[in-house]
């Protein structure tokens, strides 16, 4: 997984990851790596450097192998921690298995099978690491390597021969991530009808669509049918969702002697009574005796910058992880 000459450079420039040392030599002032977990690091292109040794290149077999051992030794791992780290590890080794593939032109079920994974990987990170500060995780550099392989994932399906039994998940997840993007609705409606009206794209489509005209109470109750990936998916658009339909009710039902029951606002938005009144006092909503919403759109107001924490309304996406195990999701094994 890691060309011999890399692994001796980068220990003697003790730049081994922690993941990738020999056990016993951590605390040696030069730990030894260990041929069995090193994995090749990312290198960046630069002006005046050599072009990559062919010896150093990692055939498509080989590349399969090594995103395998990333997700099961490394990302499903439960004794490693933080998961940020394991993040960070996992997210520099990828970009390297990408780029030995962009350098041979990599094709085929391998290539697809590498995709698929990947893109798993960074819709899961894009809601396990949601809120979590800049130095560790940048969601700007996650969407825009998500982006770039699932572009990459879908021209795969387009030009590829086939069979690709996975590719109604990945155009609709691919959907669901970009909501209201109009590439994103073309792409879905030159399918072809077969693939268009099968399940998962359907219910996305409908999710599309309830999110273009603004009808977060319909857009909410489709949500609540996606499974737990999908729901990572379109986590990022719940936050501007909810505040949506919490504008709409507060024009709606904007009058001093109107009560909203809270308990009927709590199942509209997919929250327990507690987070709906806190997110009712975010916005300026009023909460009162007996369990009471009394809307306002004088009253609304839109939170300061950072005050609203995307991670305490997760709910509508945790309580389908269950059981299920970081390998099982990104092998697709759910």
């Amino acid at each position: 997984m890691c060309p011999a000459r890399e692994l001796h450079e980068r220990e003697s420039q003790n730049r081994l990851h922690r993941f990738e040392m020999l056990a016993g030599t951590e605390r040696e002032r030069l730990p030894k790596g260990d041929a069995m977990r090193a994995v090749k690091e990312y290198s960046r292109p630069a002006a005046g450097k050599n072009a990559t040794n062919p010896t150093d290149l990692r055939p498509p077999a080989v590349l399969l192998k090594t995103v395998c051992y990333l997700i099961d030794d490394i990302a499903a791992s439960p004794r490693l921690h933080p998961w940020t780290e394991v993040y960070s590890f996992v997210f520099d080794r990828l970009r390297g298995v990408k780029q030995d593939m962009i350098i041979q032109r990599v094709s085929g079920c391998d290539c697809v099978a590498i995709l698929e994974r990947t893109v798993r990987f960074l819709i899961y990170a894009s809601y396990r690491l949601c809120g979590e500060p800049l130095r560790v995780y940048d969601p700007r550099i996650n969407d825009t390597h998500l982006q770039e392989n699932l572009s990459w994932l879908l021209d795969c399906y387009a030009t590829g021969t086939g069979p690709h039994p996975n590719q109604e998940e990945f155009q609709a997840l691919g959907l669901l991530y970009n909501l209201g993007s109009t590439r994103a609705m073309q792409h879905i409606m030159e399918l072809p009808e077969r693939l268009r009206s099968t399940p998962a794209i359907t219910l996305a489509l409908s999710i599309n669509q309830a999110f273009l005209e603004r009808n977060p109470v319909r857009l909410l109750r489709f949500a609540k049918r996606l499974n737990f990936l999908q729901s990572c998916a379109l986590h990022q658009h719940l936050v501007s969702c909810r505040r949506d339909l919490l504008l709409i009710y507060s024009h709606g039902y904007s009058s001093r002697n109107c009560r909203f029951p809270l308990e009927k606002l709590s199942q509209l938005l997919a929250l327990d009574t507690t987070l709906t009144a806190r997110l009712c006092q975010t916005y300026g909503v009023e909460v009162i005796q007996e369990n009471q919403v009394v809307f306002s759109k004088a009253a609304f107001t839109e939170p300061e910058q950072g005050k609203l924490q995307c991670t305490l309304y997760h709910n509508i996406v945790a309580e389908k992880e269950k059981d299920l195990t970081i390998g099982s999701i990104i092998h697709g094994c759910v």
